[in-house]
């Protein structure tokens, strides 16, 4: 059962994937097409040599776009599963739609918009190489502390609904969720390296494009993945 909800979920992550590549390309690649002019432009203003592009900025935005799109897709379409496995049975959802929609809203949460809020994504000609090995720790330090502080709140929310009801335990859960994201938050390095000059619109229009672009992916993901996992599900209850 665990290895055909896992197929299932890769499939869905790449299907996700394709549509969150679609978004990308019409809405993240003209921002990055912009920021990269403006990067050659202070280039040229100070006499730099332009860097010499391995792969050019055709194929990164379609091919090489795509390509990482899916594989990004169908690893967290696989993990996707693995939490739904577990999840399946042990939380009082009978519907796989509406549990493998919830586990998407909450890996959306976790993953992407916590770190977000504390490391936003940059479009090129923003930020420093130099620190680039210490932004990139440090973000992904921001994404196991947002999933160790998610594991404690649903532990904590769960006591209190045993003790109370759902809708406390919903509550405090979702209130210490809040409170240690803002205390992990405080406690990590700020990092703001955007050069001046560099046009405020298209930082902005970047990174509502890179957060929409998870938003697509992730509810796709748990959409598809509900409607592939039903028929595997329903089908065992049946036998039973």
């Amino acid at each position: 059962m665990a290895g055909r909800l896992l197929a299932r979920g890769m499939i869905a992550g790449c299907l996700a994937a394709a549509l969150a590549f679609v978004f990308a390309r019409f809405f993240g690649e003209p921002q990055v097409a912009l920021a990269i002019a403006f990067e050659a432009a202070r280039s040229a203003a100070e006499d730099a040599a332009p860097e010499h592009e391995m792969i050019s900025r055709s194929v990164q935005a379609s091919y090489g776009l795509a390509t990482a799109t899916v594989l990004y897709g169908a690893g967290f379409g696989g993990l996707f599963a693995l939490v739904f496995s577990f999840a399946y049975g042990r939380l009082s959802f009978q519907s796989p739609r509406v549990l493998a929609l919830l586990l998407a809203v909450a890996g959306f949460v976790t993953v992407v918009l916590v770190p977000d809020l504390k490391y936003p994504p940059n479009p090129p000609a923003v930020g420093n190489p130099a620190t680039l090995a210490l932004r990139t720790e440090t973000y992904f330090v921001m994404i196991a502390l947002s999933i160790c502080v998610a594991a404690i709140a649903c532990l904590l929310g769960q006591k209190v609904a045993q003790m109370r009801d759902a809708w406390t335990g919903w509550l405090c859960g979702g209130a210490v969720f809040v409170l240690l994201v803002a205390l992990v938050q405080f406690g990590l390095p700020d990092v703001n390296e955007v050069p001046d000059g560099f046009p405020a619109v298209v930082l902005w229009r970047f990174r509502e494009s890179a957060l929409g672009m998870q938003a697509v992916l992730w509810g796709s993901m748990g959409l598809i993945f509900g409607a592939l996992a039903t028929p595997v599900l329903m089908g065992r209850a049946q036998k039973f």
